[in-house]
């Protein structure tokens, strides 16, 4: 899990899928946290992705660098404890202007469980199941 993480992070920006509906939608998220041996992502209560996957908490990402790419899928949940909010936050400081550990929007979710395939053109898939 740990390598899924830092090469999330290398990436900088990945890409986030869901589902509204029957319509698939994509699109740019940045933090990537080891909480209590959990995988975390953050996000709002209040944007359109919360209530996607909400409905259907399956998602695969997906992020590039360095001529390799990384997809996970898997299952979000939402953790509304304080001490996980507060973790990510105190992880990603630069959130601090828009969110808090103690509002009613900050959402952090946790992959329950996860895989990850590692590739590029010049080396065969890796997979990592957290």
């Amino acid at each position: 899990m740990k390598e899924v993480q830092e090469f999330l992070k290398d990436c900088g920006v990945y890409y986030l899928a869901t589902m509204d509906g029957d319509q698939p939608r994509v699109r740019p998220f940045g933090t990537a946290e080891i909480f209590e041996d959990h995988l975390y992502i953050q996000t709002g209560k209040s944007k359109n992705v919360s209530k996607q996957i909400e409905k259907n908490p399956k998602v695969e990402l997906c992020g590039f660098k360095d001529g390799r790419w990384i997809r996970v899928e898997g299952t979000l949940v939402r953790d509304d404890r304080i001490e996980a909010k507060k973790d990510m936050l105190d992880k990603n400081p630069s959130l601090k202007d828009m969110y808090s550990a103690e509002d009613d929007n900050t959402e952090v979710l946790y992959f329950e469980s996860g895989k990850a395939t590692i590739n590029s053109f010049t080396e065969e898939p890796r997979v990592i199941e957290f």
